[in-house]
This record gives C-alpha cells, sequence and structure tokens, in this order.
C-alpha cells in the first residue's frame, strides 16, 4: 500500500485518511479513474468476499454460469442465517439441518467444487467469524449482508452489497461502487463504567438519523478510539448500517 500512496497525494493534492487509502489502493484503473467524492463510480478489486446462506443462493446460481472452475478472490460462505432462533443453539441448529437440507446439501457442494470456505450450520455467526478469522487492517472485504461492515473493527473497509456484486468480484471482475464522501468522528477520552461503545453509535444515530450515512462512509479517529476494545470498535461499525453508512472503520492500534 504504501508505495502507491505518494502518487495519489500528489494527483489530489492533500493528505489521505484511512478510507482513502484502502479504496485507492484496490482501483481497477488508478490511473484512469476519475476520483470525485460523491461523483465518481469506483472499480474496485476487493480482497475478499463473505457470503451468508440465504443471499448466497443466487449469487452461486449465477456465479455457476460464468465459465470458472474456481472463484478469482477468496471467498467464503457462512450458513447462519436460515436457523431460526425458537428453544435453544443445538435443538434450533438440528431442525434447520432438517428443514434446509436440500439447500445446505447444494451450498456446500458449490462451495467444494469453486474453491469457497464453507462454514456449516453451527459454526458461528458470519459476522463474528469473519471478523475472528479474515479481517485484517488495511484490507477491503465486500459481504453479501448488510452488517457486513463489523470488520471495521479491525481496521478493515468491508461493505454489504448485493448478490449480483458478490459475483462480479468471485468472477474477478472489478467491483463498481460510488465513490463515497466522509464523515470523520473525533473520539476523545475514554468510556466509563456507566458506557459501551453501543452508546457511541446510538448518540450517531440520534444526531445523523437513519439516512445520514447513505453514500458516506465513518471514519473513526482520536484518542478515544484506543480505549475501546476490537470487538466494541465492531459493534460501532457493525451499526453503521443503521445510519445507511457504505461502511465505518477505525485505525489500527494494539487493542486489535
Amino acid at each position: 500500500m504504501a508505495e502507491k500512496l505518494p502518487a495519489f497525494r500528489r494527483r489530489l493534492g492533500r493528505p489521505l485518511p484511512l478510507t482513502e487509502k484502502i479504496l485507492l489502493t484496490h482501483l481497477h484503473d488508478p490511473e484512469h479513474q476519475e476520483l470525485v467524492r460523491g461523483r465518481s463510480n469506483l472499480q474496485l478489486h476487493p480482497d475478499r468476499v463473505a457470503m451468508q446462506d440465504a443471499t448466497a443462493q443466487m449469487a452461486l446460481l449465477q456465479f455457476m454460469t460464468a465459465g470458472r472452475d474456481r472463484v478469482a478472490v477468496p471467498t467464503t460462505l457462512h450458513c447462519d442465517h436460515m436457523i431460526q432462533a425458537y428453544v435453544g443453539a443445538k435443538a434450533d441448529t438440528e431442525r434447520a439441518l432438517h428443514e434446509n437440507e436440500e439447500v445446505y446439501t447444494f451450498l456446500q457442494k458449490v462451495s467444494e467444487k469453486y474453491g469457497i470456505g464453507f462454514w456449516r450450520p453451527g459454526s458461528g455467526i458470519i459476522h463474528q467469524v469473519v471478523l475472528e478469522n479474515y479481517a485484517f487492517p488495511g484490507g477491503l472485504m465486500i459481504g453479501t449482508d448488510s452488517h457486513t461492515p463489523n470488520a471495521g473493527g479491525l481496521g478493515m473497509l468491508a461493505i454489504g452489497v448485493g448478490g449480483a456484486d458478490a459475483v462480479d468480484a468471485m468472477v474477478g471482475m472489478p467491483w463498481e461502487v460510488k465513490y463515497p464522501e466522509l464523515i470523520g468522528i473525533h473520539l476523545t477520552g475514554r468510556l466509563s463504567g456507566w458506557t459501551s461503545p453501543k452508546d457511541v453509535i446510538l448518540y450517531l444515530c440520534g444526531v445523523l438519523t437513519v439516512k445520514g450515512g447513505t453514500n458516506k462512509i465513518l471514519e473513526y479517529f482520536g484518542p478515544g478510539t484506543r480505549s475501546i476494545s476490537c470487538t466494541g470498535k465492531g459493534t460501532i461499525t457493525n451499526m453503521g448500517a443503521e445510519l445507511g453508512a457504505t461502511t465505518s472503520v477505525f485505525p489500527y492500534d494494539d487493542r486489535m
């Protein structure tokens, strides 16, 4: 990343926030890409794709028509959304396995054929599994779930998309998104014993409303970020979706 950034600083004539460092170093055609926030359509190559079982079905059917032997980027599929909570983890998982046997078999067989990591029912919630196993600072990931931005708690730009968008990346095509505007959130001090990370994002929801983040990325910075744990950061970035934000991100620190 570092060797690519000086050219972008010269071109834009200003310092680059973390958000732009990640976006611009994942451009498909850096030399010819128009770079106007809120107007340009960026063509990007994500590092990873993540899918959940409900939205993956149509995405995989579409991918299978592309004629590829394997996915072009590392991709994982997580079976969690089709498990409904009725009694408890064990009983509910067994019920889902019985009711959705045909779907799970299809998802597993296709994943095995095309080199997709398959997390079977009961393996965990997609957002936590991704945070613990696949997220990394400075990366760009798209996922077929609105709360994909949870991985922003580990310094990754993680953006929720539709299945067709995921397929673009899986077949090696550039993925397109409007160049987001940026909202910087400067955190100072520390959370007291009567507050939690969720209070931060709930306050922002009250300030910005449910559409205040549309076509924008929320970037947190300042000394206050270091007092929040990685999972706490993930809670905040996860709920950025409630503001309509494209995604949210924290800078790297030793709490990650």
